[in-house]
């Protein structure tokens, strides 16, 4: 509690700066991003402390709807008093967010502390008493901006959990995730999950069509600091500048990481009876090489986990992708999956040599992210010295980020009728896209695909498709050990012309 006092005015006026010195101030300078890197670096030099969550039971035992019970109270949005165009409100510590983040704002060139206040929160049919609130604070923050009407600040981003963050673009819903890294995904030592551990939120002006959040990052192994320059809109746009300093090394590290979840789709269909033809937040990863060649990887549910890469220097994007925008290839009108983002990463200055790097986990639900990519660099510098990596992420439609020639539209699986059945594997992929108008009646048109050691191409064939357009290609491959995956790499040429992106396939392993 803060008491107000006043002063004898007989103080002299040496004493009284001395006094004034004393008293403890509410305020700090403010953070920019090189505080918050050298914030990072001298954390790096020191021991890691492990954060021990202290909360009651109540908030530890919580089930999935009791945790979305406690809601913040939108009333109480911060910054709505001052009418700005940006608001925050905040996520309460339980369930599996724990951690407590301290969250700052940053006001006239300076940082000051967002104190947590339980008032602030709707507890619904939890029974948590005052003392039980003692000491604890935000899991978390939401973003909220208008992008779809003026009179209705949306959710543009989320923060929550590790260093996990969502966002959408306009006439969107919240799908996959990104994070601020990822360190040994997939790797048989286990992954380690790096936290942002606190922020510093700009406060915006009442013109203001962009907010900054900056954040630091600590983990076991890896420091860092960043800086998140959002942009709201179709698409939203976030700018982020990010420097790593290594405590130790390790032996995978994931930047821009992108997680979403596969559960089947067209390529894929379920294993137990589903009235939906498609579920999923992505169905594939799109990736421009830097050397004008783009790939598309369709993603899959493998019943055993996947590990692919692709080798490439100085990428200019990649992203996990939703193409499939129709409402009847999901008919949920709850889940509204056609209205999910993709994201886009394109790295801003020269990445150099390495990855993009696909995990598939198999998943069996909706509910479990099982979907990774991310760009993993071939060199490191030693423990102790800066890591720059800085890139624009896009929330918004797939139309946004497509290939100039033409692109995979759908990848279906299984045969037509066949007089003779036999073992091959049949796959039938559709292109869009503005190569095909320029092409005249006469033009030949293959389908140049290729296998690898695990997989025969027995045949395939390119032939218009005169619903869309388009062209559709089909294959049929058989594969050679059940038990291991096949790779395959196609694409549509006119003579020695190429006419699409590059479809890149995984046939998982029985």
């Amino acid at each position: 509690m803060f008491r107000s006092f006043s002063l004898p005015s007989a103080v002299p006026h040496r004493l009284l700066v001395l006094m004034l010195a004393l008293i403890p101030s509410t305020q700090a300078l403010a953070f920019d991003f090189d505080d918050v890197a050298k914030k990072a670096k001298q954390l790096s030099t020191t021991a890691f402390k492990e954060q021990k969550p202290k909360l009651p039971k109540g908030l530890v035992n919580l089930d999935y709807d009791q945790y979305r019970d406690i809601r913040y109270n939108l009333d109480k949005s911060y910054w709505r008093a001052q009418g700005l165009p940006f608001e925050l409100s905040f996520f309460h510590q339980g369930r599996q967010y724990q951690h407590q983040v301290k969250i700052n704002e940053i006001v006239a060139n300076r940082a000051r502390v967002i104190p947590f206040d339980p008032r602030a929160f709707d507890y619904g049919d939890n029974k948590v008493t005052s003392n039980e609130l003692r000491g604890l604070g935000f899991a978390g923050f939401r973003v909220h901006y208008p992008i779809n009407t003026p009179k209705y600040k949306d959710e543009v981003v989320v923060f929550l959990g590790a260093s996990y963050l969502r966002g959408v673009g306009k006439d969107q819903v919240y799908g996959l995730s990104a994070r601020g890294l990822a360190v040994d995904t997939a790797l048989n030592s286990g992954e380690e999950f790096p936290r942002f551990t606190e922020f510093w939120i700009e406060r915006p002006t009442a013109r203001s069509k962009q907010i900054v959040v900056y954040a630091l990052l600590d983990s076991k192994r890896v420091t860092g600091a960043y800086r998140y320059t959002i942009k709201p809109g179709d698409p939203t746009v976030t700018e982020v500048k990010s420097q790593l300093y290594l405590r130790e090394n390790v032996t995978k590290l994931g930047i821009a990481p992108l997680t979403s979840m596969y559960f089947f789709g067209e390529n894929q269909r379920p294993v137990v009876e589903d009235f939906r033809p498609e579920v999923h937040d992505s169905d594939g990863l799109s990736i421009a090489s830097g050397t004008g060649e783009w790939i598309w990887r369709p993603l899959v549910n493998p019943k055993r986990l996947l590990v692919t890469s692709y080798a490439l220097s100085n990428p200019t994007g990649f992203g996990l992708m939703q193409r499939d925008e129709k409402f009847t290839s999901y008919e949920d009108l709850e889940a509204r999956y056609e209205a999910r983002p993709s994201a886009w990463i394109e790295p801003v200055g020269k990445w150099g040599s390495g990855r993009v790097e696909l995990i598939q986990i198999p998943t069996p639900d909706e509910f479990n992210d099982n979907i990774v990519a991310f760009w993993v660099p071939d060199q490191l510098p030693k423990p102790g010295a800066p890591i720059n990596f800085d890139y624009k992420m896009s929330w918004g439609k797939e139309a946004q980020q497509r290939p100039p020639l033409s692109w995979v539209v759908q990848t279906r699986r299984g045969h037509g009728y066949i007089r003779k059945p036999d073992s091959t594997i049949g796959l039938f992929i559709d292109f869009e896209g503005p190569a095909f108008k320029q092409l005249n009646k006469n033009a030949k048109v293959g389908f140049r695909v290729s296998a690898d050691a695990n997989g025969q191409i027995v045949e395939s064939h390119a032939y218009p498709n005169p619903k869309t357009g388009g062209w559709r290609a089909s294959v049929r491959v058989k594969r050679t050990d059940d038990s291991k995956p096949v790779e395959l790499r196609g694409f549509l040429q006119n003579d020695n012309a190429t006419l699409s992106e590059t479809w890149s396939y995984i046939l998982p392993a029985d």
